[in-house]
């Protein structure tokens, strides 16, 4: 495969759509729960009790949020990955390979240091685009 050109993003297209979803369902099913209350049942409800389910609401929210926003940018200095709220800048040099072994929900990037970082911006549940892109981020591996 021929290294694409830069810059190169890849994003997880699956959990991305999943994410959606589950943020629609779970903010919808909340309204529509809360809609659904008669008056009574709505005014024996504290204001505690509400601060608490939005709490959990946003943070179901801001978990979504972190696995969608997940991704892997390739510019000609380097790598940016972006796991979740956590983002690291590695110099071409700092990557040694990617690998992706059958079945894993995404590649791992070995490191000159010894450690490993994951790359959630490639999901294995992706399927062939995952393939393709970890070949991708293979041949800018080689390519230096």
């Amino acid at each position: 495969m021929t290294a694409p050109d830069l810059p190169r993003t890849w994003r997880p297209f699956g959990p991305r759509i999943a994410g959606v979803v589950f943020a629609v369902v779970l903010v919808g099913g909340f309204a529509w729960l809360w809609v659904s209350f008669d008056q009574q049942t709505k005014d024996t409800v504290s204001g505690l009790q509400k601060a608490t389910v939005i709490f959990f609401v946003g943070l179901g929210l801001a978990l979504i949020n972190g696995l969608a926003r997940s991704r892997i940018t390739a510019t000609e200095e380097g790598l940016e990955v972006v796991n979740g709220y956590r983002k690291r800048r590695l110099e071409w040099a700092q990557v040694v390979r990617v690998s992706m072994t059958v079945g894993a929900p995404w590649p791992t990037l070995d490191l000159d240091d010894g450690s490993t970082i994951s790359a959630m911006g490639i999901h294995g549940s992706d399927g062939q685009r995952a393939k393709v892109a970890v070949a991708e981020l293979r041949a800018l591996i080689s390519r230096g």
